[in-house]
C-alpha cells in the first residue's frame, strides 16, 4: 500500500516550506526514518525522514517549490509498484478546500473515506498512537537550535509529568527540559551532544507497555492522491490564476526577508542566504551579504563560525571604506592595510581561516571535548574582539562607607529577607545611577547608528563549574537595595542549579564582572556584545591610604579599598565619558547615605 510523504509542520507559526534538495530520486529504495529531502522555511533548515521502508514511487514538487504545510509531495510504495490512480481520499479534498480551488477529483467521489474527519494533532507535541512526541523547544527568540548535553532517563524509565527528562545548552542557556506527560520514555531519538534544530522530536513517551509508533502520523495514509499538476495556492486571501502563468512562474507568497520572495529565489540562493537570526544579525552589523558566503552548514546554511571566519578574513571590507590615499588606485587595487590573501567575494570559494596549531597528548595528559558553553563562550569572546575597540580605565575605589553600612546591616537583613547582604548591591546602584549620568554607556551599536537604551538591565555575571553566565537584572533602576539584593542572589542561586529561563540571561544592556571575589586585584575583561562597556570589580580589602583631617594635616589611615576597571568600546565611548563615569561611581559609593 502506498504512503504519502507530507510537508511536515515546522513551528506553530509557520504555514509553509520550500523543497531545498532531494536526497533520493524516483526509484529510489529508501529505509524508515532515512533523510528524504530537505526542507527550508524562513525560521529553520531540517531534513524530513522517510516515514516507510519502500521505493519512491513520485516527487510531485521540485526542489526550490514552496509548498504548504499537510501537502504531499512524494509517495513511498513496495518495489514494483505504481503511483495508484485517484482515490478520491479525504486529505485530497482537504488540500483543495483549503486553497479555495475547484475540486473535480473529489465531485466525482460519491462516498469520500471518514480519515480527515479525524482531529489534527497539535504541531508542537503531535500524538503518535500512544506515544506523545517531546520535542526540542524554542529556547528564544533568536535560537534556532539546542544541544543535548544530558538524558536523565534512560529507554524503559518511567517519568511523571513537568519531571526533568534532559539537559540541553545552548548559545545564551544551560536548562532542563521537563517531560509533556507522564508515562514510560518509549525511545530517545537523540544522543547526547548532538545538536538539534528547535521543534524536532527528540523523544518519544507513552503509556507503560505502549510501543513506539511504526511511522509519523502525518504521513500514515491509506490511500495515494492523483498526481496535480497545478500548484497549491496560497492561503493568503489573493486568487491567482494558475493555468495562466508561465511555466516554472510562481505568485509572490513570502519574501521572508530576503530581496526576492521565497518562491522566486534560486536553490542556490535559498540553500545560502538560510541562517540563524544571530548570523543574520552579525552579517547587518558589518554590511555582509550572506549569499557571498559560502556555508559549511545543512544545504549550505551560512553558520556563525562562517560569517565570522569570512569578516575575519578582510574579504568583507570595501574599497570605499578604506583611506581616501588609496582612490587613485584601479578598482582591482586592495591597500596593504587589509589582508593581501582575500580574494574578491564573488571568486572567493572558501574563507581564509587561522587554524590553531594541533597539539600531542603526552602521557600522564587528560583529554576532553569542549562542553557547548564552552564553544560558545569562545566563539563570543573571539567575536567581541573583532567587533569592539576594547579599552580600559581602572579607578581606585575607598569602600569604607560601604562596609560601615553593611557590617551595621547583614544580619538585620538576613533576618528580614533570608538571604546575604553582599557588597554587589550597593554596587549595582551606584552603577545604575552611572549610567543614568552618562547614558552612552548603557548604549549599544546597531550599524551605523548608536541605541540609547531606555532600560538599564544589568547582567552580572557568575562563575560556574563548567563555565560562565550572565544573567540579567532587568530594570535594576527601579529596585531598592533590598530588591537588588535579594533579585541577584535568586538569578546566581538558579544559575548555579541550571534553573533560568531564557529570557533571564536576554536584553543586558550593561554588565558587571566580579573576579574580586576570588582575590584578583582588577582586570581587563571583554565586552558583552552587543554591549559597549563592562565592568570589572577587584577584591574590597584594607590597604593604607592617605587622607586629609578637617585641620588640613596628611594621615595614612587603614581603609577599605578596591579596584574598579572599566572596559568599554572606544567607538562609541570616549576617553572623557568613561573617565566620568567611574568618577560618578566612585562618588557615589564613597559619599552615599544608604538605606535599606
Amino acid at each position: 500500500m502506498s504512503v504519502e510523504v507530507v510537508m511536515p509542520q515546522m513551528g506553530e507559526s509557520i504555514a509553509e516550506g520550500t523543497i531545498s534538495k532531494w536526497l533520493k530520486q524516483v526509484g529510489d529504495t529508501v529505509e524508515r526514518d532515512e533523510p528524504l529531502l530537505e526542507i527550508s522555511t524562513d525560521k529553520v533548515d531540517a531534513e524530513v525522514p522517510s516515514p516507510e521502508a519502500g521505493t519512491l514511487l513520485e516527487i510531485r514538487f521540485e526542489e526550490g517549490d514552496t509548498v504548504e504545510v499537510d501537502t504531499v509531495v512524494a509517495v513511498l510504495g513496495a518495489e514494483g509498484e505504481t503511483p495508484a490512480a485517484s482515490n478520491g481520499n479525504e486529505a485530497s479534498a482537504e488540500t483543495e478546500t483549503k486553497a479555495e480551488e475547484p475540486a473535480p477529483v473529489v465531485e466525482e467521489t460519491p462516498q469520500p473515506e471518514p480519515v480527515a474527519e479525524e482531529p489534527k494533532a497539535e504541531p508542537a507535541s503531535e500524538s503518535a498512537g500512544e506515544a506523545t512526541e517531546v520535542v526540542m523547544p524554542q529556547m528564544g527568540e533568536s535560537i534556532a537550535e539546542g544541544t543535548i548535553s544530558k538524558w536523565l532517563k534512560s529507554v524503559g524509565d518511567t517519568i511523571e509529568r513537568d519531571e526533568p527528562l534532559l539537559e540541553i545548552s545552548t548559545d545564551k542557556v544551560d536548562a532542563e527540559v521537563p517531560s509533556p506527560v507522564a508515562g514510560t520514555l518509549l525511545e530517545i531519538k537523540a544522543e547526547e551532544g548532538d545538536t538539534v534544530e528547535v521543534d524536532s522530536v527528540v523523544a518519544l513517551i507513552g503509556a507503560e507497555g505502549a510501543s513506539a509508533p511504526a511511522a509519523a502520523p502525518k504521513a500514515e495514509r491509506t490511500k495515494t492522491e492523483e498526481p496535480k499538476t497545478e500548484t497549491p495556492k496560497p492561503d493568503d486571501g489573493k486568487s491567482y490564476d494558475y493555468q495562466s502563468l508561465e511555466a516554472g512562474e510562481r505568485p509572490d507568497t513570502s519574501s521572508n526577508g530576503h530581496d526576492k520572495p521565497l518562491g522566486e529565489q534560486t536553490v542556490e540562493e535559498i540553500r545560502r542566504t538560510r541562517s540563524s537570526p544571530l548570523v543574520r544579525n552579525i552579517a547587518k552589523e558589518h554590511n555582509v551579504d550572506i549569499s557571498q558566503i559560502q556555508g559549511t552548514g545543512l544545504s549550505g546554511r551560512v553558520t556563525k563560525k562562517d560569517i565570522l571566519a569570512f569578516i575575519d578574513s578582510g574579504a568583507a571590507v570595501k574599497p570605499q571604506d578604506l583611506l581616501s590615499k588609496t582612490a587613485t588606485a584601479t578598482p582591482t587595487e586592495v591597500p596593504q592595510t587589509t589582508a593581501p590573501q582575500a580574494q574578491p567575494a564573488q571568486t572567493q570559494t572558501q574563507p581564509t581561516e587561522y587554524k590553531a596549531p594541533q597539539v600531542a597528548s603526552s602521557v600522564g595528559d587528560r583529554v576532553e571535548p569542549m562542553s557547548v558553553m564552552r564553544k560558545k563562550i569562545a566563539e563570543h569572546m573571539t567575536f567581541s574582539k573583532q567587533t569592539s575597540a576594547h579599552v580600559t580605565s581602572v579607578y581606585e575605589i575607598d569602600m569604607t562607607n560601604v562596609a560601615k553600612f553593611r557590617g551595621a546591616n547583614k544580619g538585620r537583613f538576613m533576618e528580614q529577607y533570608g538571604t546575604k547582604l553582599t557588597y554587589m548591591p550597593f554596587i549595582f546602584q551606584a552603577v545604575t545611577n552611572a549610567l543614568r549620568a552618562f547614558p552612552v554607556v548603557n548604549s549599544q551599536v546597531s550599524g551605523d547608528q548608536i541605541i540609547y537604551k531606555g532600560d538599564i538591565n544589568l547582567g552580572m555575571a557568575v562563575a560556574l563549574d563548567w563555565g560562565l553566565i550572565v544573567p540579567v537584572i532587568k530594570k535594576a533602576d527601579s529596585l531598592s537595595l533590598a530588591g537588588l539584593a535579594q533579585t541577584a542572589n535568586d538569578l546566581a542561586d538558579r544559575a548555579r542549579a541550571k534553573k533560568l529561563m531564557p529570557d533571564e540571561v536576554a536584553g543586558g544592556t550593561f554588565t558587571i564582572t566580579n573576579p574580586g571575589v576570588f582575590g584578583g586585584l582588577y582586570g581587563t575583561p571583554i565586552i558583552n556584545q552587543p554591549q559597549v562597556a563592562i565592568l570589572c570589580i577587584g577584591t574590597i580589602e584594607k590597604r593604607p591610604k592617605v587622607m586629609t583631617t578637617p585641620e588640613g594635616d596628611d594621615v595614612i589611615a587603614i581603609r577599605q579599598m578596591a579596584y574598579f576597571a572599566l572596559t568599554y568600546d572606544h567607538r562609541i565611548v570616549d576617553g572623557a565619558d568613561a573617565e566620568q563615569f567611574l568618577s560618578h561611581l566612585k562618588n557615589y559609593l564613597e559619599t552615599t547615605k544608604f538605606s535599606l
